[in-house]
């Protein structure tokens, strides 16, 4: 097996700290405008139809958080007035007030979003899909920000083979690695990617605004949230996407380009979010 070369960079990120209470904060990244090619090209490994066709998306700049939501941000929110729905701020399987918060629903996590938008004044939300993909990109083209293959030492994932569904643990030429079985706390491998954010791969599954489709046949191009007939989140009642992988799926679902779908109601281990601050631009 050919040996893989991790080779590391420093950046500077611009970025702000919200306080939340009992002296908890959330570091979000400020993301820049630009444009990128969403989807996958048709020769990349383990590519899905979902993912095509590949379609030019501009970016508004936005503010993303700098890892996944935690459970001690998760509860510090969720103690915050009532919005729409309540919040259990104990739900996680895996205890850890720096592990990432999860068996959070697609409503859990909008509600989320709204608390924290009533308690700062700023509106915060989930990530549409196109910003999603290109804060995790970060500019690259290859199938991992970091490059194009994966390994446990980077992420959190199923890094072992799995018999009964063929699927494999690593990805191309990259090497098997560890299952770990849970989460584990954000930020731990110490890799951000180039806009400085942090556990883009793996971990938990990332909830997005999005309504699911099948590809992205008539997908908006400028990076706003695709929804099939009304904006009104309180409404949604079908699929809805969610980005990155997670701790119990394999390395090809970790993909920069890789989508899944999942019913809004559904509280899942490995489902979690990021949330963002776009300056009142949600459509």
């Amino acid at each position: 097996m050919p040996k893989i070369v991790i080779s590391r960079t420093q950046k500077t990120a611009q970025c702000y700290v919200e306080g939340l209470d009992n002296g908890i904060t959330l570091e979000m990244v400020l993301i820049p405008d630009g444009s990128f090619q969403m989807g996958s090209p048709e020769n990349e490994l383990e590519r899905r139809n979902s993912e095509s066709p590949q379609h030019l998306v501009n970016i508004q700049q936005f503010c993303m958080g700098k890892y996944p939501v935690t459970q001690a941000q998760w509860r510090a929110v969720a103690a915050l007035p009532q919005v729409n729905r309540e919040l259990d701020a104990d739900l996680s399987q895996f205890k850890g007030a720096n592990r990432p918060v999860e068996q959070v629903s697609w409503y859990d996590a909008v509600e989320f979003c709204d608390r924290l938008s009533d308690w700062t004044k700023r509106q915060y939300r989930l990530p549409s899909e196109a910003e999603w993909e290109y804060a995790c990109r970060s500019g690259t083209t290859t199938p991992f920000h970091f490059g194009e293959t994966i390994t446990t030492d980077l992420a959190n994932y199923r890094g072992t083979d799995e018999e009964k569904y063929q699927r494999s643990g690593s990805y191309g030429r990259g090497p098997k690695g560890r299952y770990r079985g849970e989460t584990t706390e954000v930020g731990s491998f110490g890799v951000a990617n180039a806009f400085g954010l942090y556990d883009m791969h793996g971990n938990v599954w990332e909830w997005c605004l999005d309504d699911w489709h099948n590809n992205y046949e008539g997908a908006p191009t400028d990076g706003s949230a695709w929804f099939d007939e009304n904006n009104n989140l309180s409404q949604k009642q079908n699929m809805a996407v969610v980005r990155g992988g997670s701790w119990i799926t394999y390395p090809g679902d970790c993909r920069s380009a890789s989508r899944a779908d999942y019913d809004r109601d559904y509280r899942y281990s490995n489902l979690g979010l990021r949330v963002v601050c776009a300056a009142g631009r949600i459509l």
